[in-house]
């Protein structure tokens, strides 16, 4: 899946920086045949639908001819929100400071899931602080995560 994803970046990015938009993320999950593509785009003015619907009719018609996902798709493209999800370690450092809420790909001190404060970010380790605690939780190991409103 991981490979995947790098194609599918490496096919949407370029149509997100034509129309002056910065690509935050995406999301893709398997649902037996089915899977569903979540794009989030992002801009310092806000993300309008109208920005929504270009950048998806531009990303079904290259994906018309390139075909990247095998069987039935979603496609969904939305602005990352309040409770945004976190993809990249620049995007956790742009968050220090932030409640936040993960799940990492395997357990770390026999936990899997934190909810806790954005410390500091250095070198790919997140150092998270949780009830008092500060667990440092390698980038490459999460799972998924959101920024917390509160």
């Amino acid at each position: 899946m991981k490979s995947s994803i790098a194609r599918i970046t490496g096919l949407i990015e370029p149509i997100v920086s034509a129309f002056g938009l910065e690509l935050w993320g995406l999301e893709h999950s398997q649902h037996g045949r089915y899977s569903l593509l979540r794009i989030y785009i992002e801009h310092e003015d806000g993300i309008a639908v109208e920005d929504c619907e270009k950048v998806s009719r531009q990303v079904s018609a290259v994906f018309d001819v390139e075909d990247p996902i095998s069987g039935e798709y979603t496609l969904e493209v939305s602005s990352p929100g309040i409770d945004r999800p976190l993809f990249t370690a620049n995007q956790f450092e742009q968050y220090a400071g932030s409640g936040v809420s993960l799940r990492m790909r395997e357990p770390v001190e026999g936990r899997r899931k934190f909810k806790g404060l954005i410390t500091e970010v250095r070198e790919g380790v997140i150092a998270l602080e949780v009830d008092g605690l500060i667990y440092d939780l390698q980038h490459a190991d999460v799972e998924k995560a959101h920024i917390v409103f509160e």
